[in-house]
Order: C-alpha cells, then sequence, then structure tokens
C-alpha cells in the first residue's frame, strides 16, 4: 500500500492485489491526484484498489476501484481492463466524468437558489467498462454480502444522480411521489427503467434523464426463490418484494461469482 499527499489534498491510498508491474502505485497515485484541481469542492478522502486476477481465462483481469469522499459526497468508479495501465486510464476518465457531473449539478443548484427545479445534470458517460462477474457454479453460490440500511426518499431524478456518482448498475431506493419500494437501472445506451414494488397509475415525466416505467409489479418471493430466479434468468440482479415484510429487496450477482443481497432496514 502506498500513499502520498499533494498539496491542499488528502492522503490518497492506493492498494494493490495480485502481480502489478513496477511503478503502478505511483501512476495511480499520479493520475488520481491529478483530477482533484477540477473540482471546486474538497476531496477529503480517496482511495483506490487494484486487483490483478491470475486466471488465464479472464479476458480483463485488471480490475481498478476508486472511493472520493466531495465534501461529504461520496464519488464511486469501477472498471476492468486488460492491463493495468490501461485500468488505471479507463479508472481516471470515469471519476473525471463523474467530478465534472457533480460540478455541473451543484452549479445549476447554486443558479435556482433553494427549492428549485429538477436536477439539471449531463448524462451520456460512455459505457463503463464494468468487471464480468466469475462464473461460479450455482450450487457454491452463496450470500457473501448483505446491506441493509434505510432507504433514501427521493425522485427517480435524483436516483439516476446518485446511480451515476456511485457508478452503480441499479440503485434501491424509495420514491418520493409514490412511497414505493423502487429499483432504477440502466435500459439500453442512455435512458433509465423504473421498477415498483406496486406500480400504480403514475408514470415519470419532466425529468432530466429519460425514464421508462414498468408495469409489472415486483414478485413477492423468498430469498431461495429470487436466487433461483437469478441463476435462470442469468439477469445481473432481480428485484422482488420479500415474502415476509413485502419490503423491495435486491439480489446480485458479485463479481467473484457469489451473491449480494440489499435490503431495507425498518
Amino acid at each position: 500500500m502506498k500513499r502520498r499527499t499533494p498539496q491542499q489534498a488528502p492522503e490518497i491510498e492506493v492498494r494493490t492485489r495480485g502481480q502489478m508491474p513496477p511503478g503502478t502505485e505511483d501512476y495511480a497515485l499520479d493520475k488520481v491526484g491529478a483530477l482533484f484541481d477540477r473540482t471546486r469542492e474538497p476531496v477529503l478522502f480517496a482511495r483506490v484498489r487494484l486487483t490483478h486476477q491470475a486466471d488465464p481465462a479472464v479476458d480483463r483481469p485488471v480490475i481498478a476501484q476508486a472511493n472520493l469522499d466531495v465534501n461529504g459526497r461520496p464519488v464511486r468508479a469501477h472498471v476492468a481492463a486488460a492491463t493495468v495501465t490501461e485500468a488505471v486510464d479507463v479508472l481516471r476518465d470515469r471519476l473525471a466524468a463523474r467530478l465534472e457531473s457533480l460540478a455541473e449539478h451543484d452549479e445549476a443548484r447554486r443558479e435556482r437558489g433553494p427549492g428549485g427545479g429538477p436536477h439539471e445534470w449531463r448524462h451520456g458517460d460512455e459505457p463503463a467498462r464494468r468487471p464480468d462477474w466469475f462464473p461460479r457454479p450455482p450450487e457454491e453460490r452463496r450470500v457473501v454480502r448483505h446491506k441493509s440500511f434505510s432507504l433514501a426518499r427521493e425522485t427517480p431524478d435524483e436516483a439516476a444522480f446518485e446511480m451515476e456518482l456511485m457508478d452503480y448498475g441499479f440503485h434501491l431506493f424509495t420514491d418520493l411521489d409514490t412511497g414505493e419500494d423502487s429499483v432504477l437501472y440502466r435500459s439500453g445506451p442512455t435512458g433509465y427503467r423504473l421498477a415498483r414494488t406496486h406500480p400504480g397509475e403514475e408514470s415519470v415525466s419532466g425529468t432530466a434523464v429519460p425514464i421508462t416505467v414498468s408495469d409489472l409489479p415486483a414478485p413477492r418471493m423468498t430469498v431461495a426463490q429470487a436466487k433461483r430466479r437469478l441463476d435462470l434468468t442469468g439477469y445481473p440482479f432481480v428485484f422482488f418484494a420479500e415474502d415476509t415484510t413485502g419490503r423491495g429487496n435486491v439480489l446480485y450477482h458479485r463479481y467473484d461469482g457469489h451473491y449480494g443481497l440489499i435490503t431495507p432496514a425498518d
């Protein structure tokens, strides 16, 4: 692990795992540290993780992750590439795009003043080079990570903005207008799709990003049933209403081939 402290910036923590070429940590420090001048708000924390998988069958064996704290706002990027240098370069580009979106969002909010209108931010990043998930045999898969937290009550626009900043493939939240547990995910190259636990007649209009709404309710099932559906469909995640509580849950494929589970905290 290596750290460096740029002028008026936090220590950048770089952690590596697996075989890395000489100078990898310094290269990551330079590339990520150069981004701090692009944000008006101070960067309070920065961490980069680089992993080189030993499996020769993986086309993009290098995974690069970064987490920033920009004056209390988390910004995240997660990419995969064929080489360490390429992974760091793509990671830098993804972070730069997210910092630019955050700056544009904050500028628009300042111009609107308190209580202004909808979020105004630019959407249209290049598709993320996301790591492929390891094809672990279904009988070996387990829920190895379970995150439970109070879901944010926000509009679909706010959910989309949050999802972009965190580089998520989906975002579980409570729809501010309907009160329904909902999931927003990417659909097509430029749009989003919204699914709710109990869809009604409400549509989504006047948003800053194109959003379509599913008219199908979230299936009510147990976690075990969600596992079977995830394995059968091959989808990256399953949104479902938990059989006991009726709350919206997400079961998803992790990059190590196991499952992750996200549930609302009561």
